[in-house]
């Protein structure tokens, strides 16, 4: 049974939307409705903006280490509810209750880095032209912030940003998702019984364009963050350019996997397969297209299929279940697309490439072979269960071909050559580069894109950096 209470977050209450507002949340495992979501009105927009602006007065003052206090707090009490919420996650996002509760402990794991982190915002003393004169620089919290979240991870895109946003010194507004409030609100329930105060952290839910637009037209908060597609980041920062608010945007990606022919392939197929049909692929990390060197294509192509066959599909609350549905069931017409696009160009069905016939949003774990450069889903992310394989001959031409696209998220490489794997670390395109993994994401570790991925990054001390501005102080003696 679904347990999560929805509601909105407005200066240290929980409520619901002032106009009565809401829209059906549904299981997608199920199709049945299993909440309401409240929906925020310009008048509850309007509150939080002047709560965060409010509360931003008194925590900036605060020290790193009452912060750290609180953080560490949030992140003991998101481990020990980790269970609990984890049920609500799989029930609105679809993913296993393992994936869940591994989602989870990452959020633990996280909070307790940047709390730590929020200790080490160092300045420094810069030595000046002229012995009467002292040169700082200090590292101030940049103001209120927004967060905008999408669903795909919606405890860990939405407390990366709280997460860092408080250990700075910045208060923050999340719009999170409104396929997965329960999670947001679950998470928001831990910061707030940690300590933190009111108005701190706003939480609202509704129709993203109206809210994101009335939220980052204020010239309240400095700071935007998304984590969601390339369009959407787009939009919003031609939004914060208006008032010139600092943004870090996380954006889409299309992972290029290169498989050279010295790699220890069954390693590679168990790695791939595990993390093609990791949340379903609706993971902006997930290897989508699949390069694999022509002198191992054939062994490649049969393993992973093999592998494939495998994977079990279900209702993430169910034991031994590996992947859940699609979020959405316009999500299935989208991969059938794609699939039959695909073949239209010459490429060949190996495994799946239909739904599967049960309630909810399922879709069979897909393996396309000799897939063209032209095909749909080789120049649109799929976000789906879908793995587009194809060969390639020479370093320089696969290299050009995973480089092909304008963005730049994650990209991975499977070979036993130190000098082969550097090679094509540096070359790739991306933000992050896995050589023989796939685990690209830490709490200590910087996360971002580059090109039409976006830019910054999250997690490790980037993250924290992302949220700081630089004072600098010079002192003349008198």
């Amino acid at each position: 049974m679904y347990q999560e209470k929805l509601e909105l977050l407005i200066d240290g209450q929980w409520t619901l939307g002032s106009e009565g507002n809401s829209h059906p949340l549904i299981d997608p495992a199920t199709e049945e409705q299993i909440g309401s979501v409240p929906c925020a009105s310009v008048q509850d927009l309007d509150r939080a903006l002047e709560a965060s602006a409010r509360a931003f007065l008194g925590w900036k003052k605060t020290t790193a280490a009452f912060r750290w206090g609180v953080l560490s707090r949030a992140a003991d009490l998101i481990e020990t509810r980790k269970s609990l919420i984890a049920r609500t996650l799989t029930m609105e996002n679809g993913k296993s209750l393992r994936e869940a509760e591994g989602e989870l402990q990452f959020c633990a794991d996280a909070t307790r880095w940047y709390a730590e982190e929020g200790k080490r915002a160092y300045g420094r003393v810069i030595p000046a032209h002229s012995p009467d004169i002292r040169q700082t620089t200090l590292k101030e919290p940049v103001g209120p912030a927004l967060g905008f979240a999408a669903w795909n991870f919606p405890a860990g895109n939405v407390t990366l940003k709280i997460a860092a946003a408080l250990a700075a010194g910045c208060t923050i507004i999340v719009k999170p998702s409104d396929d997965t409030p329960g999670t947001a609100v679950a998470i928001g329930r831990c910061f707030q019984d940690a300590g933190v105060p009111a108005g701190a952290l706003n939480i609202v839910f509704g129709p993203s364009a109206p809210i994101s637009e009335r939220l980052i037209a204020s010239r309240i908060p400095k700071k935007v963050s998304l984590t969601g597609s390339t369009p959407v980041g787009k939009l919003l920062q031609r939004l914060a350019s208006e008032t010139l608010k600092r943004c870090t945007m996380e954006l889409g990606g299309h992972a290029p996997v290169i498989v050279f022919d010295d790699a220890d392939l069954d390693r590679a197929m168990d790695v791939l397969v595990a993390a093609k049909y990791r949340n379903a692929g609706q993971v902006c990390t997930s290897p989508t297209r699949f390069y694999v060197h022509e002198n191992v294509y054939e062994p490649f192509i049969a393993g992973f299929v093999e592998r494939s066959r495998k994977v079990v599909v279900g209702n993430g609350l169910e034991e031994g279940v590996q992947m859940g549905p699609l979020i959405t069931e316009r999500r299935l017409s989208i991969m059938d697309e794609y699939v039959e696009d695909a073949m239209s160009k010459g490429a060949s069905l190996a495994l799946g490439g239909e739904r599967l016939e049960r309630k909810g949003y399922f879709y069979v774990p897909t393996v396309l072979r000799d897939v063209p450069d032209s095909a749909r889903g080789m120049n649109e992310e799929p976000f789906g269960p879908i793995a587009q394989v194809t060969p390639f001959s020479s370093f320089d031409e696969v290299i050009a071909r995973a480089n092909s696209l304008p963005y730049g998220l994650a990209a991975y490489v499977f070979a036993r050559s130190g000098s082969l794997s550097a090679a094509a670390s540096e070359a790739l395109e991306a933000g992050v580069v896995g050589i023989n993994h796939t685990a690209v994401h830490e709490a200590e570790t910087p996360f971002g894109g580059v090109n039409e991925s976006g830019y910054g990054a999250e997690s490790g001390a980037e993250g924290l950096e992302a949220y700081l501005r630089t004072k600098m102080v010079t002192d003349k003696r008198i």
